[in-house]
Formats: structure tokens, sequence, C-alpha cells
């Protein structure tokens, strides 16, 4: 099954990741701080806490850094109490976007977003006013030139729910968001190494942007992530 053509936008974020990551660590220090308060430190018990563990160590961040958080997190250290809020909105041409943030002043971040947005030519929306257009799942993401019969093989049978060719060659594999770890774990014990892998919010349908406004939907992508309190920006943007 064909899927539209996304590894240009995802080596363009790779790299701009890897410009940032201090501020990539800072995220992930977040997640991993309410993943251990809500479900405790024990990596076995807790898979969100896996999960964020996975972005650390994906991130370079070294191993006492990652144990250190965790314990303050589940200890009687004090800290702050981070809250989960999303965000949605429309950006240029009418494209949907999403913004996860997690922030210690609900005020400070629902101004910042909305500024951004007016700022930078896109409308935030009420809750719930693109959710409908993702879908929550766990998705990994192969090189173009990997083995499309060999990922089906093994994705399907540890039980993806869909595996997707893209328009440049990139395998996709589609999980529930339940299923995704049994399914990273069986493609990369058969030597299957996604260049990305999450559980994310994938976009349902796409809105193709060129010229202009591409660059202007990728400046408003750009300014949102940037803003100290998000975590996660989704968006059907094909730039």
């Amino acid at each position: 099954m064909a899927g539209h053509s996304k590894w240009a936008n995802i080596q363009h974020r790779k790299g701009r990741q890897d410009e940032k990551r201090g501020k990539i660590w800072t995220r992930i220090i977040r997640e991993i701080t309410v993943a251990a308060r809500a479900g405790g430190g024990d990596l076995s018990a807790n898979p969100r806490l896996r999960l964020a563990v996975d972005k650390a160590k994906a991130a370079n961040m070294p191993a006492d850094r990652i144990k250190y958080n965790i314990d303050k997190a589940t200890g009687n250290a004090e800290g702050l109490t981070y809250e989960e809020i999303r965000y949605e909105g429309y950006g240029i041409g009418g494209a949907a976007i999403m913004i996860d943030t997690m922030t210690d002043n609900r005020v400070r971040t629902v101004a910042e977003v909305r500024h951004a947005f007016s700022k930078h030519g896109g409308n935030m929306g009420t809750e719930g006013s693109v959710a409908f257009q993702f879908k929550h799942c766990g998705q990994l993401i192969f090189a173009p030139g990997t083995s499309e019969d060999k990922v089906m093989e093994v994705a399907l049978e540890a039980g993806a729910q869909d595996v997707l060719t893209d328009d440049d060659g990139a395998v996709e594999v589609l999980t529930a968001p339940a299923d995704f770890e049994a399914v990273k774990n069986a493609l990369e014990a058969a030597g299957l190494s996604p260049e990305v892998a999450g559980v994310t919010m994938r976009a349902e349908n796409t809105i193709e942007l060129t010229g202009e406004d591409a660059v202007r939907m990728q400046k408003l992508l750009d300014v949102l992530e940037d803003l100290d309190d998000t975590q996660e920006v989704y968006h059907n943007a094909a730039l």
C-alpha cells in the first residue's frame, strides 16, 4: 500500500534536532519525570517510561543522567509539577497542527502558542478542532532501500496493523500503541533498524504545500517547536 513521501521531512527534522540537542534533552527529561511520577520508576512495569528512556538513549543522554532523573521523579525531592496540555490549530493553507506541551504555567504556555499562531499566519483552534484528522498509533519508518517484504513479514507476524511503502521508497510500519514495543523489538531482532520509531499522532491525510506557502508553514512549525514548553508538534502538511 502506498503512502505519501515523507523522507525529506524526516531528514530535515532530524537535522534540526541534532542542532538543538540541549533542548531535546530538556524535553526528554520532562517526559521521564512525568512518566516516572505517573507509573513508578520500574522500567519493566512502566511502558511509557521505557519509551522515554529509549528516546533519551537515542539522543545520547548519559545513563547516569537518565537514572538521576528517574530517581528524582520517584523520590521525595522537590521539583516542578508538569501538566500535559494539547493545543490544536490551523497553519498555512488550512493544514492541521497539534502541539503537545508540558508546562508548570498553563497561562504562559497558551499565550505563547496563541502568539506563535497569530504572528506566523495560523489560527489557534478549540479542543478537538483538528484531532480527528490524526490517528494515535505506533510508527516505525525504515530508510528507502529497506526490503519491504522482510519488514512486512516480521512486522505483521509481530502484530503490526499495516505496512506502507511511501512514494520515495521509505517503508512505514503502523501498530496499535500497546503493540509498538513488541513490533519494534521483533524488527530489531531481525536486523531491521528503523530511522524513526515512536508512538505518535499520525496524520490520516496530508495537504501539499509548495513555494512560499511551504516556507511560511515551516517557519510556523519551527517557532512552535522552539517554544520552551513544547514536547511534540504534529501536522499534516507535506512540504
